[in-house]
């Protein structure tokens, strides 16, 4: 896969993000963006589907985390992000990183995996949440039931993409994307991307900006 999106940034200011964003980011830890930040959170703020490929580690997370949160509205108690991983832990890492990140937003995350509560899920949903993030099979299982609503969705993302749009859990995927609404824009992340991957993202995907983020850097 080659990049197809050139712009970037060399400071999280440049982003222009609202100000509590910022001061969580700050907070978090983070200093100045990693090569995947620099080009990929500027897209996702720009309303674009995006496609990025970077190793572990090398703040992938960080990037669809602080992109989604610029797009969130506070004031909305809806689900407006909404974060698949194909592993608990995965999901756990997600969570952790949007309850720090977006602290000062006072963004409200819920944790949607196996082992959770069904009924403690259901009341938090009821309450309601700006952030999603879960494992497909509960997820799609939340969705059946009509206790987790994507009326008010914004961003659809899929981290470690590659294994989400493999056999396992394709099905559910599928089912998963068929409910979001037609404006929602779909952000996939994954430190590989086979063709097939990319192939089959172009059935749900409008004009992704892709990026490619090279081991060495």
């Amino acid at each position: 896969m080659g990049s197809n999106w050139d712009e970037t940034v060399e400071n999280f200011d440049e982003l222009n993000i609202k100000t509590d964003l910022l001061r969580g980011i700050f907070a978090y830890g983070f200093d100045k963006p990693s090569s995947i930040q620099q080009r990929a959170i500027l897209p996702i703020i720009k309303g674009r589907d995006v496609i990025a490929q970077a190793q572990s580690g090398s703040g992938k997370t960080g990037t669809f985390v602080i992109g989604s949160l610029e797009l969130i509205d506070v004031t909305k108690l809806e689900v407006q992000a909404l974060v698949l991983a194909p592993t608990r832990e995965l999901a756990q890492q997600i969570y952790n990183v949007y309850t720090y990140i977006g602290e000062f937003l006072k963004i409200k995350v819920l944790n949607l995996i196996g082992g959770t509560a069904v009924r403690d899920s259901k009341n938090a949903l009821e309450n309601g949440v700006h952030v999603v993030v879960g494992s497909p099979g509960r997820v799609l299982d939340m969705l059946k039931k009509n206790h987790l609503k994507l009326a008010y969705l914004k961003c659809l993302i899929l981290d470690e993409a590659d294994d989400l749009l493999s056999k396992g859990f394709l099905e559910n995927m599928k089912d998963i994307i068929s409910l979001i609404p037609p404006e929602c824009r779909i952000n996939l992340f994954s430190a590989t991307m086979p063709k097939e991957i990319v192939n089959l993202s172009s059935n749900f995907m409008n004009n992704p900006a892709k990026i490619l983020v090279k081991n060495e850097e």
